[in-house]
């Protein structure tokens, strides 16, 4: 809830005050995302299909008028040979008329319609929990994106770190040759470099704003260029994982989906009771021997059942039984390759640590020799190209820190994901 109030107010700061966002969290960045996802408007239509079909399943206990109308002539028809003295027996007619109103109210359909209305409800659960695993999926490019912005942040900080090194360095060796103890072209090697430095910020700002871009149009938000990302907090890879992926539910609710169609399949091959009612005008009507145009109407219980169902519903449910082993299978696949990757991203973020760890050693040491290359550079005893030879090897290290920190927390997330968390 705290999260949703922090998106909420976000939201109406920015629509009300047309202001671009300043800060952003990765949890933030994932909820605006799946809110702005043109896939989330799907679940309307999926909720507006589902009360369609259930108000028209109802209607299955409407009652049900038909009306018919018929006209037939035959080769012969039914006489009488009794002849009865003051007696005339007129034979029906070879030409008949009917036109017959049937009115029917259904009163036990086998309880067809409740298990449809059942089978309705669980397919929307289906369907809308295939959306469900599509924004889940979207969280991980989000994520990814989110950390390749802040992997960018790191690279311009360490970008302005080598450049101040750089600069120390220049205004040293300009005293120097201002003193005549220095060439120009000392003074000019640190400068092309610096140039360079500054060339590689362009690339790396370039490189930000193009992404910064991008999560905009995912976000439905417009972000500033030096918007401040907050660091995600990533938790450590659990001793017994509970696998929680919107997959596990899917493959649940697609069993519950069968099992309801076997339920369906047993309804339909039940008997049947209706109340019915027909009017209708014709000739004959009821009384055969009236040769006549008249009215009549007949009313009674109606029976059914079909037998021609019972001649396929094994193999229907020999097929539903074989739908539910195929998906049983996929959920045992799916668990043994999640099972995998949480084995292989648990490996990785062990290993990352252990290099952040490495990298934060190497750091305190060129730091150190950085520092004592510009005292060295300083007073003459080493010449430009060794300072800056130190000063790179000391970006690199902090590089490698960068790197091995951003992969490390993406790891931890990429864990979590890969959980379901």
């Amino acid at each position: 809830m705290k999260h949703y109030f922090s998106i909420f107010l976000l939201v109406i700061a920015t629509k009300v005050f047309g202001q671009e966002l300043e800060s952003l969290t990765l949890i933030q960045s994932q909820e605006l995302a799946q809110k702005n996802y043109p896939l989330i408007k799907q679940r309307q239509l999926i909720k507006k299909t589902e009360a369609i079909s259930l108000e028209n399943l109802q209607k299955g206990f409407l009652p049900q008028l038909n009306i018919s109308a018929q006209a037939t002539y035959q080769s012969d028809v039914t006489k009488i040979p009794v002849s009865v003295p003051g007696f005339s027996f007129d034979p029906p007619s070879k030409d008949q008329y009917k036109l017959v109103a049937d009115v029917s109210q259904l009163i036990y359909d086998g309880g067809i319609t409740k298990e449809q209305k059942a089978l309705q409800q669980i397919n929307t659960l289906v369907e809308d929990q295939k959306i469900e695993v599509e924004l889940y999926k979207l969280k991980e490019r989000i994520t990814q994106l989110y950390l390749s912005v802040l992997f960018l942040d790191e690279q311009l900080k360490q970008v302005d770190l080598v450049h101040k090194d750089i600069q120390i360095g220049i205004k040293r060796v300009d005293a120097q040759i201002a003193n005549g103890v220095a060439f120009r072209s000392n003074s000019n090697m640190l400068k092309a470099e610096n140039l360079t430095v500054e060339q590689r910020g362009i690339e790396l700002r370039s490189s930000k704003k193009g992404l910064i871009d991008v999560l905009s149009l995912f976000l439905g938000q417009t972000l500033s260029d030096n918007i401040q990302l907050e660091e995600p907090f990533s938790e450590n890879a659990d001793e017994n994982p509970v696998i929680n992926r919107p997959e596990i539910k899917l493959f649940t609710v697609q069993e519950e989906f069968i099992n309801q169609q076997d339920k369906l399949v047993t309804a339909k091959n039940l008997p049947k009771a209706s109340l019915f009612a027909q009017g209708g005008y014709g000739r004959p009507a009821l009384n055969l021997l009236k040769n006549e145009f008249d009215f009549y109407y007949v009313g009674g219980v109606r029976f059914n059942w079909s037998l021609s169902g019972l001649y396929t519903k094994k193999k229907e449910k020999e097929q539903l039984a074989i739908n539910k082993n195929s998906i049983t299978i996929q959920k045992e696949t799916f668990l043994l390759n999640t099972n995998l990757q949480l084995k292989q991203q648990h490996a990785e973020v062990e290993k990352l640590k252990l290099l952040v760890e490495s990298d934060n050693e190497i750091i305190a040491l060129r730091k150190s020799v950085t520092e004592a290359a510009k005292a060295q550079l300083e007073n003459g005893v080493i010449t430009t190209n060794d300072f800056l030879k130190e000063v790179n090897a000391e970006d690199q290290a902090r590089q490698s820190l960068i790197t091995h920190k951003v992969q490390l927390i993406q790891a931890k997330i990429n864990y979590q994901i890969i959980l379901g968390n």
